[in-house]
């Protein structure tokens, strides 16, 4: 065998392994970099978020505005820090660009309810059916709003679990609002049994309405006999209370016309049925 040959054949080996080792180190080293970045971004980013939180706070503005920013300036952050580890990575940024280009009219197809959850989002920010702390009722859950997202709105519901709802849909149907307006009505059916003298009865709730002092005096508090029933006779109770009041007043009001009916010797009926029995020939 030639020793030049196989001089040259060595010499080869130890430069290929030489620029192995370069490689190695070289991408080992940005690895590390965009570890080191990735982390100090994340905690940037937090930093960033409570500043601006902060700052619009001391500016009084509204809590929906605050939520919304935050989690839009999340995503913004997030996606220019990913860019920037690209780029020190060294990834060549026309084909990330073609290979993202490819990847977004695929996803954007299949992310069209993400996108039309970002508009809604932008829509409820604008036109504000609701804020942060409105009880609301929407998409058949009900509950109080703790964020809006910028996909989804978190809400409490009464038994304290956390429902997100997306954006789209609220945007798109139906929303009931508890919080909208300063005062709520009260509407009570209460049925009497028949004989039951109408007058002394209206009376004896129209006392019950008056000891109660957070039914408010105007719109006066409406009585009327609402229904001949089939087993009863129905009373229709309408009043006027402040929001944070109406469930409290209702439950109370529910409570005291059973007690006070029943001390005045008024009867609340059950459902009956009378069966004639035909005699025999």
């Amino acid at each position: 065998m030639d020793p030049l040959k196989n001089i040259e054949n060595i010499s080869w080996w130890e430069q290929s392994l030489h620029t192995l080792r370069d490689n190695v180190v070289d991408f080992g080293g940005k690895l590390l970099l965009c570890i080191i970045i990735y982390f100090v971004g994340r905690k940037l980013i937090k930093y960033i978020k409570v500043l601006v939180n902060k700052l619009l706070s001391k500016r009084e503005f509204d809590p929906s505005v605050v939520s919304f920013l935050k989690s839009l300036i999340d995503i913004v952050l997030t996606a220019a820090l990913l860019i920037t580890i690209v780029n020190i990575l060294g990834i060549n940024n026309s084909s990330f660009v073609a290979i993202l280009a490819s990847a977004g009219v695929a996803m954007g197809m299949a992310m069209s309810g993400t996108l039309q959850n970002f508009a809604g989002g932008v829509m409820i920010l604008l036109f504000r059916p609701y804020r942060i702390g409105d009880y609301i009722q929407a998409q058949g859950q009900e509950g109080t709003v703790k964020e809006i997202h910028i996909f989804n709105t978190e809400i409490t519901t009464f038994d304290n679990k956390t429902v997100f709802i997306p954006n789209g849909g609220l945007s798109s149907n139906v929303i009931v609002n508890y919080n909208n307006k300063n005062t709520r009505r009260i509407d009570l059916t209460i049925g009497v049994e028949y004989g039951t003298d109408y007058d002394f009865a209206k009376s004896t709730i129209k006392d019950i309405l008056l000891s109660d002092k957070r039914i408010l005096p105007n719109p006066t508090p409406f009585i009327a006999l609402k229904t001949l029933n089939e087993s009863s006779v129905d009373i229709l109770i309408r009043v006027w209370v402040n929001t944070p009041d109406y469930w409290d007043v209702y439950f109370n009001l529910n409570e005291q016309i059973y007690k006070i009916f029943g001390k005045n010797g008024i009867g609340i009926p059950f459902p009956q049925m009378t069966v004639h029995l035909a005699g025999k020939d």
